[in-house]
């Protein structure tokens, strides 16, 4: 079980985007591609057959893991996560600081 998962709120910790809060939309290994965040100019050809126009496009850049945190909403800021499993047996993500769960699932 991963402690950031595709979906989730994230805040960059650290780096020229710190502070930063998107979804996490991709995850390869120890990194992650973050909506908005990391951003870098591509030089794209054309492509007829996609439709593809050519020009200079904004891309999202994979992060590495440990420079981002899932957002905790209680706190306001950037969280560690933790498991923990409940009384009916489901192994689920918590909040360091207070303990909440991070996902019901």
């Amino acid at each position: 079980m991963n402690k950031i998962k595709v979906g989730d709120d994230v805040m960059v910790i650290t780096g020229k985007d710190k502070g930063k809060r998107g979804t996490v939309l991709k995850m390869d290994g120890d990194r992650i591609v973050v909506e908005n965040v990391n951003m870098a100019k591509k030089h794209q050809k054309p492509n007829p057959q996609k439709g593809v126009p050519g020009g200079i496009v904004d891309k999202e850049m994979p992060l590495h893991r440990s420079n981002v945190g899932v957002y905790n909403p209680a706190a306001g800021r950037a969280d560690r996560v933790g498991f923990k499993t409940l009384e009916d047996g489901r192994k689920v993500r918590v909040f360091k600081s207070d303990g909440e769960v991070v996902d019901v699932g």
